[in-house]
């Protein structure tokens, strides 16, 4: 047996030593590779700074600043590995992982800010390109102009100059976006000429975003029409929807908050404008279906209200004056008697109390009568448990005359659970008798 756990062990301790060296082998090899990118990366760095200037490169100018550091840490490392201080196998593993942990977030952060580069390097390298694109695209949507011009003038015939804000100086807008496009291309390709990559390729950007707002612009003329249309249709729909509830409204539950809303949609809708004259389509739309959405919803509420009504103030406050007289008995039954209380008639009589706070933190509003009259209700069922569990611990001290309670204090228990045990069938019989005239 001890020969089998021998060998074990033997083995065990074989495949760890080849484990480290392993680890040891794939941290020297980190190093030099990682040693090996930062050169790379700086010469990637010089040249991307040529064609893009300082201010953009900066980002990874800052990396390889950062790779140094810990590159020297990891060197640091490597070297107290092979100096002639010995190393326990522990301290020569640990600084190993160290080492291509290192190496591993240098590379990491060597790839993502190299590929940030790369992408903004190949735009530039792509420059003519893109500013012929820039050209074209900006004759191609200059020519466009006209037509939003008399799309605009069509449009106006029919809707409202409120309803056109949108889209009236668009054309406009478009050709002094478009004169500033190809403005900023000619710039750019001055800049990229003189050999000043950085405004070249701010102007480049400048360029083909103003490019992209005409575009836009013009967009927004075309899809105006249809925009325009589709929410006159909805309009039409919304106002035969409205006329419905309207006549839905009379047959529910009157409440002021009904005719108000009913009021104020036929308002919306007596507000629209006649057949024939230049209309607002989406600020119509807006109006009628914000006045039909509230007629919906005091609606839905009073139908509600209708089958669940409330109870009434008289109700309520009755219900309160009851749970206050269950919760003043009780508190005074166990304020005069805590030595002989236990924890779980306190524990009512602070949820109790608790409870008959919520009453008072609630709104003075009819919608609080049902949570008023329902933690009422709990308040009242918490002090009456309250006070048949202190009857209960009263009597059961009456099997130890002279001993203590819980609260540890002396005292003959002789006719005090009798005396609870009336004021607590009063209180039932009294909270019965409430309910039944409320």
């Amino acid at each position: 047996m001890a020969g089998f756990w021998g060998r074990r062990k033997r083995e065990q301790d074989a495949a760890t030593a080849a484990q480290d060296a392993e680890l040891s082998h794939q941290a020297g090899r980190a190093l030099v590779d990682v040693d090996e990118r930062i050169r790379v990366t700086t010469e990637e760095l010089e040249f991307a700074e040529a064609e893009l200037g300082p201010a953009a490169t900066q980002g990874l100018r800052d990396a390889l600043g950062a790779v140094r550091t810990h590159l020297g840490e990891a060197f640091h490392l490597n070297q107290l590995n092979h100096d002639e201080i010995p190393d326990t196998v522990e301290e020569l593993r640990t600084r190993n992982a160290r080492i291509v942990q290192l190496c591993a977030w240098a590379d990491d952060l060597l790839d993502e800010r190299t590929a940030a580069l790369s992408d903004a390097v190949e735009r530039v390298r792509r420059a003519p390109e893109v500013l012929a694109g820039v050209r074209t695209s900006a004759e191609t949507l200059r020519s466009r102009i006209p037509g939003a011009r008399d799309s605009v003038e069509r449009l106006a015939a029919r809707y409202a100059p409120s309803a056109l804000a949108q889209v009236q100086g668009a054309p406009d807008e478009a050709s002094q976006v478009l004169d500033f496009a190809l403005h900023s291309a000619d710039v750019s390709s001055r800049r990229r000429a003189a050999g000043n990559a950085e405004e070249a390729n701010l102007a480049l950007e400048a360029a083909t975003e103003s490019v992209r707002r005409a575009q836009s612009l013009l967009d927004g003329v075309d899809d105006f029409e249809i925009e325009a249309l589709r929410a006159e249709s909805t309009l039409a729909d919304v106002i035969a929807d409205s006329r419905g509830d309207i006549v839905r409204a009379r047959n529910a539950p009157a409440t002021p908050e009904v005719a108000a809303a009913t009021s104020a949609l036929e308002a919306a809708l007596s507000a629209l404008p006649p057949t024939g004259t230049k209309t607002d389509p989406f600020r119509e739309l807006t109006r009628l279906r914000e006045a039909n959405t509230a007629l919906d919803d005091v609606i839905a509420k009073a139908q509600a209200r209708a089958a669940n009504p409330l109870p009434s103030p008289d109700l309520v406050r009755h219900a309160i004056d009851d749970a206050d007289r269950q919760l003043a008995v009780a508190a005074n039954v166990i304020s005069s008697h805590r030595g002989y209380i236990g924890p779980d008639a306190r524990t009512r009589l602070a949820e109790a109390e608790r409870t008959r706070a919520e009453i008072d933190a609630l709104p003075s509003d009819e919608e609080s009568r049902e949570p008023a009259l329902r933690h009422a209700r709990r308040t009242a069922q918490l002090a009456s448990e309250a006070l048949a569990l202190a009857q209960r611990d009263i009597d059961n001290s009456r099997g130890n005359d002279w001993g203590g309670g819980w609260g540890g204090r002396g005292g003959r228990g002789g006719g005090m659970g009798d005396a609870v045990g009336g004021i607590l069938g009063g209180l039932v019989i009294g909270g019965l008798i409430g309910d039944i005239f409320d």
